[in-house]
């Protein structure tokens, strides 16, 4: 009824606040005609309809800005700034992304995809539109667990000191992807309680102005809320307490397998492609470890399911102290781990490749420089990983490959990361990092393999040149040689690194005396990667070398064989390289 004429804020001023209801309940309609048939972020979004509704009738986008952390809560604000086709039409689901944007809209200020960061950017902006002398109002929407990010608490404690007008709103729906941990979040469940009247304050303790909404739901509370702080002179705080999922009853009631997921039947909520799942081969090493080990404990950042601990398994390991989520927090974990492994712990820290990249100064300070025998599961990296620009992981080699006394290993099969990670957590001479990626397979074959002694392995022994395939790319290297000899009958050399934090240089050396060529493959980026390192060391020899990898680009939406074949990464374009040059 009042959708289909919202093309953009000014259209929603048109309307009553009393329509702001029925505006809202059209605005959840297409949000979820959109997730329950391409996927997405669910729960998030359907929490922040009405807030959404009644910031645009109240401020005055783009002129006052909105930052939105995580920005995977932006979809109700996409629908109603000229982009809800996106969201109605399944011809033009892909129009948009997944986060804020503004190569898409005026209304959107920054692409944001990890957490922790509105506070920062709003400032940010607060002080670019002082030094121009400008009056625009500038927001912060802030939620799902985002406030236990060390950088969202930085500039917090700097707004406390700021002057000028700023609008924090905290979006409470009292969850993170799973549930919220920390202090911060009791105190904050204490306000809710008590109707924003607890003395336990952290807002007020940083000198903030501070206001509370119990019903995030209320259109009308919400407008009431927004245009009492409108054009405010200093920071504040608006504290509002939402439902995440709200609209769907399973979405409401198991928030946390309704953060994000895959399309479903709108009608109970099972999936429209159900996945078979299977085991997975992390989770297995580290129930292994935890339930040999009493005095091993696995830490984790707010990603619990990425390690196999769901809901209803990671609760014995808590009750017993050898599980811990810290909450949006991987510095924190990080160093933790160091710590745990100093005095005499066995720490495991896994997470998402992404959200590994803010822990570089912990990894290189706090563990390495300590050479602390901790253990880090680094998930999903590379181009076989996320595919979203917010989300990629294309440089871990180049982050942490590089770091004296980290070992870091990369499987080629599901088996050498098994007996990996258990190298990982018997030794006590240095902190390792284990690359795992998401197209590992398994060989059927147990590797038995002694990771004390960091030597390639020698996957087909030939001649003239040498593949060395980086993790997952393995069995293509092994798909071209079989068609090398199948074509011309030349037998060349397949080598699987294993570590990438160094190179073989008694394997490198042997090979200069029956090849000529040696390629290179990773599914990272290029420069500075693993096969740059081989380049190096063959730099002043006859040895011809080929570096393939990812080109330096913030790629997003790819699919990983495609880009990969866009950078001579295939079987087919390698094996015609390898004969051309053979020739």
């Amino acid at each position: 009824m009042y959708l289909e004429n919202i093309n953009g804020p000014a259209d929603i001023k048109n309307l009553e606040v009393s329509q702001l209801r029925t505006l809202a309940d059209e605005t959840r309609a297409a949000l979820i005609n959109k997730i329950s048939k391409a996927g997405g972020h669910q729960g998030p979004n359907l929490g922040v309809v009405e807030l959404t509704v009644a910031f645009h009738y109240v401020f005055d986008s783009p002129k006052d800005k909105i930052v939105f952390d995580v920005s995977h809560q932006c979809y109700p604000h996409k629908i109603l700034t000229g982009r809800k086709e996106a969201f109605l039409d399944e011809e033009h689901f892909h129009d948009v992304t997944g986060y804020t944007n503004p190569n898409e809209s005026e209304h959107d200020m920054f692409i944001v995809g990890h957490t922790s960061t509105s506070v920062s950017l709003a400032l940010g902006l607060a002080k670019g539109r002082d030094l121009n002398k400008r009056s625009e109002n500038i927001i912060a929407l802030i939620g799902d667990g985002s406030l236990s990010g060390g950088e969202a608490l930085e500039a917090l404690d700097y707004a406390g000191e700021y002057d000028k007008n700023l609008i924090i709103i905290v979006n409470d729906n009292d969850q993170s992807i799973a549930e919220n941990h920390g202090g911060l979040y009791k105190t904050l469940k204490k306000l809710r309680e008590s109707n924003g009247t607890a003395e336990d304050n952290i807002f007020r303790a940083m000198g903030l102005d501070y206001r509370y909404l119990d019903d995030g739901h209320d259109t009308a509370k919400l407008v009431e809320l927004f245009e009492s702080v409108k054009d405010i002179g200093h920071p504040v705080v608006l504290h509002i307490h939402t439902i995440k999922g709200k609209g769907l009853p399973y979405a409401e009631k198991d928030r946390e397998s309704w953060h994000a997921g895959g399309p479903f039947h709108v009608e109970d909520g099972s999936p429209l492609y159900p996945d078979e799942g299977g085991e997975s081969v992390v989770f297995n090493c580290l129930k292994e470890l935890l339930d040999t080990n009493e005095n091993a404990i696995v830490l984790n950042a707010a990603t619990p399911m990425g390690l196999g601990f769901v809901q209803g398994v990671r609760e014995e390991y808590v009750d017993r102290g050898q599980f811990i989520d810290v909450g949006i927090a991987e510095e924190n974990a990080v160093a933790m781990a160091g710590g745990i492994a100093r005095n005499g712990g066995t720490a495991v820290f896994g997470t998402f490749a992404p959200f590994f990249q803010r822990t570089y100064d912990q990894m290189s300070h706090d563990v390495c420089l300590n050479d602390s025998p901790a253990t880090f599961l680094i998930l999903s990296p590379g181009a076989y990983g996320m595919n979203s620009n917010t989300h990629i992981a294309l440089c871990d080699i180049q982050m942490f490959a590089h770091i004296p006394n980290l070992i870091y290993l990369a499987p080629a099969s599901n088996e050498e990361f098994v007996q990996m990670f258990r190298y990982a957590t018997t030794q006590k001479q240095h902190p390792v990092a284990i690359r795992k990626v998401d197209n590992l397979r398994s060989t059927g074959i147990a590797d038995d393999t002694d990771y004390s002694v960091l030597k390639n392995k020698i996957e087909r022994k030939g001649s003239k040149a040498a593949i060395f395939a980086v993790g997952g790319l393995v069995p293509m290297a092994l798909e071209v040689a079989d068609k090398i000899k199948a074509q011309n009958g030349t037998e060349i050399t397949v080598i699987n690194p294993r570590f990438v934090s160094g190179v073989d240089e008694e394997l490198l050396n042997t090979l200069k005396a029956d090849h000529s060529l040696v390629i290179t493959i990773e599914d990272g980026e290029v420069m500075g990667g693993y096969g740059q390192n081989i380049a190096a060391f063959y730099g002043d020899s006859d040895m011809r070398v080929h570096c393939h990898g990812i080109s330096k680009a913030f790629h997003t939406e790819f699919k990983a064989d495609e880009l990969l074949d866009a950078h001579g990464i295939s079987a087919e374009k390698l094996t015609a390289e390898i004969i051309s040059v053979l020739k």
